[in-house]
């Protein structure tokens, strides 16, 4: 069986991702060459490829680098895991990101109020509305 094996530069061109972001990964213990050549060349492999393409996924729907390597491990010992294991990072996940949603509108609200404060005219900045209420005690 003949495998191929990629140095950095060529995962980093396969994945989208930079060199930088491969030994990030590589230093955080979500991913490790395959093996290293006889010159000292990281080296990796096609499942490599696979694990940083699955960290790329999960990345992109939120998951933290910690949270990546929980889920990882779920993928790289499922006979260890149940998917029962899988469903509780990711609906802890929601309940995570559903909180932070709920803190960004209270946000947006209050953000809402102070520039419905101002009336935006050409007037100093020191009789501006939005300031005046920022310094002050009254909750937003």
């Amino acid at each position: 069986m003949n495998t191929e094996f990629l140095k950095i530069g060529e995962l980093a061109k396969r994945t989208g991702l930079t060199v930088d972001t491969i030994r990030f990964y590589e230093e955080q213990g979500l991913i490790r060459p395959s093996r290293r050549s006889a010159a000292g060349y990281r080296q990796f492999s096609q499942r490599d490829l696979e694990k940083l393409q699955f960290i790329q996924r999960t990345k992109a729907v939120g998951f933290t680098l910690k949270e990546i390597g929980e889920l990882l491990a779920l993928k790289l010992h499922p006979d260890d895991h149940t998917c029962m294991e899988v469903k509780e990072v990711t609906e802890q996940k929601i309940d995570e990101v559903s909180k932070k949603i709920n803190e960004l509108e209270k946000i947006r609200s209050s953000l809402r109020q102070l520039a419905i404060a101002c009336d935006g005219g050409p007037h100093s900045a020191e009789h501006c509305n939005i300031l005046q209420l920022l310094d002050s005690d009254r909750p937003l």
